[in-house]
């Protein structure tokens, strides 16, 4: 599973991108990350969500790709279940520890 996220927002308009592929991870994480991916909210939420994001939230685009399927969506913090913030959460931090990958887009 290859999962690409960005996250973009906040009170500094920064943007992170990370690109994660769980055949990379320890075992039992990429089976957690696979578990809540495939059976989670993410698959269900549309393209794009179309809510209204306060000045200071962050906004992401997550594009998930399995052997059966693709699925990419763009929601805010608002738009993420609660079963999705762990992962929104790790993958931050990974995108953080890809300095190449940073940037700061206003």
């Amino acid at each position: 599973m290859q999962i690409y996220f960005e996250r973009r927002g906040g009170f500094l308009g920064t943007t992170l991108k990370t690109a994660v592929d769980t055949a990379q991870l320890p075992t039992e994480e990429a089976k957690d990350w696979e578990r809540v991916l495939s059976t989670g909210d993410f698959k269900k939420l549309p393209p794009k969500v179309d809510s209204m994001a306060e000045i200071d939230q962050f906004s992401y685009k997550m594009t998930v790709v399995t052997n059966e399927w693709q699925h990419t969506a763009e929601f805010t913090d608002v738009d993420a279940s609660e079963e999705l913030q762990p992962l929104i959460r790790r993958l931050t931090l990974i995108a953080r520890q890809t300095p190449r990958q940073n940037s700061t887009d206003r």
